[in-house]
């Protein structure tokens, strides 16, 4: 079963434009199957470099692996090519022999100076995530929604997440089999092996360490403390976990340093069914830290970085995006009274944002005005519409 998915029209507009383009993102989030669907009706060779005997003829003698591999195709698909030695060199020669390429990686370590440094001018890098709400409600062939079919929709993939293989899976226990094996490869290959990490058990117990703290603001002190490591040691971790697309940073949002003082990123995971996974929190009713968890997710598959604002007072908002040189705060509730907070109202007064949004699990529809800033009440399924359509 093929999901159509929201990256297909930046893909279409750059395919002509780029000999290569690469596809990067989290392990099984549907990278291969993305390409082979755009190929199909091309002469497309694919070649996956987790095989040695391909992987090892392109490491050893680039002209002998054309010559084996590529000769009477018209694109070639090279999967997971960040695993091979002077694969930047390479990449280079075969695009300089007018070969177009698509190339796919589970590791932001394909973008670093041994690889896509290379192809600068040659290269369109696209990110593709787990399923959004939309594309896991196209999956679902779910058409018309009422309001308790949005609600049911939004907890299923809350719940278990946007991994294909997890969405398309029926039954929860099946879902839960996926989800842990798809971790175990993730932390085993893309982590461990990748970044060289050898004590798998400390590597597991942070994650679990982040997947109970999620959205929490990160102090390297207190975790060095609480899980008897070094700081150098929590820092490599965190950054083979972002490379490998299993959490993502939200950095504060600040204009005033004498007010706005913390430095600390929060932490989310990419996908929540996997948060959920490692902290063991498959719940019938999400709680708050995961449903922000959620809603920070969804908002980065649009593309959109994210900080966060926290004051001297200890006021602060959830989420801060920036559009068009125009600032949006986003606070995240899971039920939504239709009361505007404090801390909402002083970032609103302080930075006079034209639109402001509070996003609920379960709460109504609505529009308030403050200070000539429009606020919107809406759920996860209205928030992509507001953003998409917010200073256009």
């Amino acid at each position: 079963m093929y999901i159509e998915r929201e990256i297909k029209e930046d893909f279409e507009r750059i395919v002509k434009a780029y000999s290569v383009i690469a596809i990067v993102g989290a392990r099984q989030a549907g990278k291969t199957t993305f390409l082979k669907e755009h190929s199909k009706s091309i002469k497309a060779s694919y070649l996956l470099f987790d095989d040695p005997d391909i992987r090892g003829l392109f490491e050893d003698d680039i002209k002998k692996f054309e010559k084996q591999y590529l000769e009477g195709f018209n694109v070639y698909i090279l999967d997971e090519v960040q695993y091979c030695k002077n694969a930047g060199r390479n990449l280079k020669y075969l695009a300089d022999t007018g070969k177009k390429m698509w190339i796919t990686s589970s590791s932001e370590m394909i973008l670093n100076k041994e690889v896509l440094s290379y192809l600068v001018g040659r290269v369109s890098i696209l990110r593709l995530y787990p399923l959004s709400i939309q594309e896991f409600q196209r999956a679902k062939k779910q058409k018309e929604l009422t309001k308790q079919i949005s609600e049911r929709m939004v907890w299923e993939h809350l719940t278990y997440g946007g991994y294909p293989k997890v969405v398309i899976s029926e039954e929860s226990e099946l879902k839960k089999t996926v989800l842990r094996d798809l971790y175990q490869t993730m932390v085993l290959k893309d982590i461990a092996n990748t970044f060289s990490i050898e004590d798998i058990n400390s590597l597991e117990e942070f994650t679990k360490y982040l997947s109970v703290n999620v959205g929490n603001l990160i102090s390297y002190d207190q975790i060095v403390k609480d899980l008897k490591t070094s700081f150098q040691t929590i820092k490599k971790y965190l950054d083979a976990m972002e490379k490998s697309y299993l959490i993502f940073k939200v950095p504060p949002f600040y204009r005033n340093r004498n007010k706005e003082i913390t430095k600390q990123p929060k932490i989310y995971f990419i996908d929540t069914g996997l948060k959920n996974l490692v902290a063991k929190s498959f719940n019938d009713e999400p709680d708050g830290k995961t449903f922000e968890n959620y809603v920070a997710s969804e908002i980065i598959k649009l593309g959109l970085p994210l900080k966060h604002w926290r004051t001297k007072t200890k006021a602060e908002v959830d989420f801060i995006i920036e559009k068009n040189g125009e600032l949006m705060p986003i606070e995240v509730k899971i039920n939504s009274s239709g009361k505007i907070e404090k801390s909402f109202r002083s970032f609103i007064k302080e930075y006079k944002p034209k639109k402001a949004v509070i996003v609920s699990y379960k709460g109504e529809k609505k529009k308030e005005k403050i200070n000539n800033c429009e606020i919107l009440f809406t759920d996860i399924m209205g928030l992509k519409e507001l953003i998409s359509n917010s200073n256009q």
